[in-house]
């Protein structure tokens, strides 16, 4: 017992140590106030659900990974607590599993699990307790109570650097499990290089490594119990009382690409040193938003929000430029090649935010997206609409437009036209205007079917988002077209029932109609009637128009988040419940703001406000989030909102003001100038907006004070 008790001293003074070293080499002024937990505990009150949960389930709030990770990276270096959850990692849980490389939060990826073993006895996974657990921008520690092993991670773009403190000298074994992933493992290999070394592939999201540990191998055992299942384990020749160190390169493309990776991005420098690297990365990202005021949960949510805002998309070129493409050819690029954005999650406002912040990498994002549109003829979507539209075409009216955009555009044209490419059914949207269903009969909450009404709205709004692009570019024929068709989402409106509502291949409206009703894909995706019924960002004074003027308008959105949520109507997409809107899930994250457009914007705010103070980092720990993050879109709109504005049209470049949380916020632009955004006063319902000392008219700032830098000034009573 005494020499446990020293061993875990000891492992606090190390812990102690390095956090001391870490800070004092990096003035941890932001990465401080982020909790890279929040997101990984579950959301269970019913009061903010909006139904019991039924006896198994676990919401899909947060599913986000506490892991190390440097900005939209390659590695994300995460413990796994159980494997086929979103995130691979659940706070209420007691065992570890391994420590993967990959993450986003989407029941895939959490490729090469590997696991520090002493003694295992057959047993693979670790009770550990969140007291002897600790986690920072880069960096994650956790105590391994069955192996008495104190692990330490940190991380590069492409490679992870494990530290194992073993309180046994003898006996140490590091488990590859080698079939598990969460997206599922079709075949895989490893074998040991030299006295030192190991490397090998993992298939399915077709992923190479190639590792070292600084001390001998003794020997490599491969359990191959079907490739699904099958595991390796290093066995440690004995001698050595100091840490293990394993560290490890990643590729997509090959195992020299790995070894490459490693060596030019580790290479001989020590934790410590990678860990410092780490924190001043995320400590330069942060630093571009600074504020005054506000609470101190307010600032931890801010820059939590703002750090998992920039997780994804993911690296996915090597050191030497080299990627596989959408062919699954080796190509070698002049920029760095990333994953598609989670674009029916983000366009709405993360996309905007990597603009902002980090236009170097919205701008290879695009070349990304540009270079699978070469190879497959079409820009890719992702899940539901053809938002690539509006995330390109809101980067290029920012300024981002050192790419390609006369050929992008063109291939965003064929998006938007051609029958069987990345539109579902885009012929009979152009030729009726709109998208119909099928009769279902008793329809229910996983039905199937072609979400009409949800494509015909979000195609409408890419529409007008590529006619911006049409229209810069002085192409007048295809402006008129996509602007004629980006009024298609009136042709869903029932002025009976006041709804957007289905409609058969005839044209008639579908019955029975329950517009309280929540679908996975019948009529609307992942929505009911309430929570579509207010999209349209490009045309708002068209929508109103819908509902008969202000007063009718006001009057429905009233309802939206008044009328109580049926608890019996449980859709495991659909939580989090204002009245009828759903915070937890993205289709009406803008309806908040539209009291705005009738010259309300008081009660605009007290809904945002709401959704900041009561749906954020809620819970017995703190730790929940009010639905998915969806890749950063749940934490870009965090951001937005309690600094003050909102990409309301993230195709335009504009902003709606609303009132900060924080009496003062610095923006350093990416020309290098500052925004400063100001609430002399302490209430919540603004009364003027001043741009640089003027008057501002209406509610509406335009982008151009990201590009020159200024002052805005939010008076509020």
């Amino acid at each position: 017992m005494k020499s446990l008790t020293k061993f875990l001293t000891l492992i606090l003074f190390l812990n102690l140590m390095g956090l001391y070293t870490a800070q004092s080499q990096s003035k941890t002024s932001f990465t401080k106030y982020v909790n890279t937990f929040i997101g990984t505990a579950p959301l269970t009150d019913p009061k903010i659900l909006g139904y019991e949960l039924p006896q198994g389930w676990r919401s899909w709030a947060g599913l986000t990974f506490p892991g190390s990770s440097l900005p939209n990276a390659m590695v994300q270096l995460s413990p796994i607590t159980e494997f086929g959850s979103g995130a691979g990692y659940e706070y209420e849980d007691d065992t570890i599993y391994g420590f993967a490389h990959t993450n986003k939060g989407h029941w895939n990826l959490c490729n090469i699990p590997i696991l520090p073993l002493s003694n295992p006895n057959g047993k693979f996974g670790s009770k550990f307790s969140h007291k002897n657990e600790s986690a920072a921008p880069g960096f994650y520690q956790v105590y391994l109570d069955d192996y008495q092993v104190n692990v330490r991670l940190t991380s590069t773009l492409r490679c992870g650097f494990h530290e194992y403190t073993y309180k046994n000298s003898t006996d140490r074994q590091i488990l590859f499990s080698m079939g598990k992933a969460n997206s599922g493992v079709n075949t895989w290999n490893i074998e040991q290089v030299g006295t030192s070394a190991i490397q090998g592939f993992q298939g399915g999201e077709n992923i190479y490594f190639y590792a070292t540990v600084n001390g001998k191998i003794e020997k490599l055992d491969q359990i191959d119990v079907g490739k699904r299942s099958g595991y390796a384990i290093v066995h440690l020749a004995d001698g050595s009382n100091g840490p293990v160190e394993l560290k490890i390169g990643l590729s997509f493309v090959s195992v020299a690409n790995a070894k490459e990776n490693l060596a030019k991005e580790i290479g001989n420098k020590t934790f410590t040193q990678i860990r410092h690297e780490a924190t001043e990365k995320w400590e330069a990202l942060l630093s571009n938003i600074q504020v005054k005021g506000g609470t101190e949960k307010q600032k931890q949510m801010l820059y939590s929000c703002l750090y998992r805002s920039f997780l994804w998309p993911a690296l996915r070129s090597d050191v030497n430029g080299e990627f596989k493409d959408a062919k699954h050819n080796v190509v070698k690029g002049n920029f760095n090649y990333y994953t598609e954005p989670s674009l029916w999650d983000t366009y709405r406002n993360k996309d905007v935010l990597l603009g902002l912040i980090t236009p170097k990498v919205t701008l290879d994002v695009i070349k990304s997206m540009k270079d699978v549109g070469d190879k497959t003829g079409f820009i890719p979507t992702f899940f539901h609409g053809d938002h690539g539209a509006s995330s390109i075409a809101g980067a290029y009216l920012r300024g981002i437009d050192d790419f390609d955009i006369k050929g992008t555009y063109q291939i965003l044209l064929r998006n938007a036209n051609v029958d069987g490419g990345a539109r579902p059914f885009v012929k009979e949207y152009i030729e009726k205007g709109y998208i119909s269903d099928p009769d279902v009969k008793n329809p229910h909450v996983e039905t199937k079917a072609k979400a009409g009404v949800s494509k015909t709205l979000e195609y409408a709004y890419d529409d007008y988002s590529l006619a911006q692009i049409a229209k810069k570019l002085g192409d007048s024929s295809n402006y008129h077209i996509l602007m004629a068709r980006s009024k298609n989402y009136k042709n869903m409106f029932d002025l009976g029932t006041r709804f957007m509502r289905g409609r058969l291949e005839n044209g008639e409206w579908i019955k029975p109609f329950n517009p309280q009703y929540p679908y996975y894909e019948y009529m609307y995706r992942e929505a009911n009637a309430w929570q579509v019924s207010f999209y349209a960002p490009h045309d708002m004074k068209g929508l109103i128009e819908l509902y008969g003027g202000a007063k009718g308008f006001e009057s429905k959105l009233d309802s939206l988040f008044t009328l109580p949520w049926n608890p019996k109507y449980i859709a495991r997409n659909v939580e989090t419940m204002i009245g009828q809107y759903c915070q937890g899930n993205q289709p009406d994250h803008e309806a908040p703001f539209a009291y705005t457009f009738i010259g309300k914007p008081e009660k605009s705010q007290k809904i945002i406000d709401k959704i900041l103070n009561e749906l954020y980092g809620i819970g017995h720990d703190g730790l929940a989030l009010s639905g998915m993050d969806d890749a950063g879109e749940m934490s870009a709109w965090y951001v937005f909102s309690s600094l003050g504005l909102y990409p309301f049209s993230a195709t335009d470049p504009s902003y709606i003001v609303t009132a900060p949380l924080f009496d003062e916020v610095k923006w350093k632009t990416s020309t290098g100038k500052v925004l400063t955004i100001t609430r002399p006063g302490k209430g919540r319902a603004i009364t003027n907006i001043k741009v640089n000392g003027k008057a501002n008219n209406g509610y509406f700032i335009s982008h151009d004070l990201f590009k020159n830098g200024g002052k805005v000034e939010i008076g509020t009573k």
